[in-house]
């Protein structure tokens, strides 16, 4: 069964960091570009940051600088460095594994709250 699960998240001030992890069972990780996508009250789930099996990374401007993404493949687990968060940071977190055609698998989210 392929699934994904996220951890980390939590409540921090405006200026803290949180790491979230995605872990990946099964052979999805590898084969699958991996993103983070997140989705604020009222508004639509957007892309956040992605990474390909290769390492290639893409951030939304809004988060350019502050985030980092990254991917361990021995460990079937992707990352989020998130600094310097802000309140328009919050939001409910959601790891992705797409590959076109085989699959678009959706994590149950994680909640990250940013205190001003």
């Amino acid at each position: 069964q392929e699934q994904l699960v996220e951890s980390g998240g939590g409540l921090v001030q405006a200026g803290g960091s949180l790491r979230l992890s995605c872990a990946a069972s099964g052979s999805i990780f590898s084969s699958s570009v991996m993103a983070w996508y997140r989705q604020a009250p009222g508004k639509q789930r957007e892309l956040v940051a992605r990474i390909t099996s290769g390492g290639s990374t893409y951030y939304v401007d809004s988060v350019k600088g502050r985030f980092t993404i990254s991917r361990d493949n021995a460990k079937n687990t992707m990352y989020l460095q998130m600094n310097s968060l802000k309140p328009e940071d919050t939001a409910v977190y959601y790891c992705n594994a797409f590959a076109f055609g085989i699959r678009n698998v959706w994590g149950q989210g994680t909640q990250v709250t940013v205190s001003s």
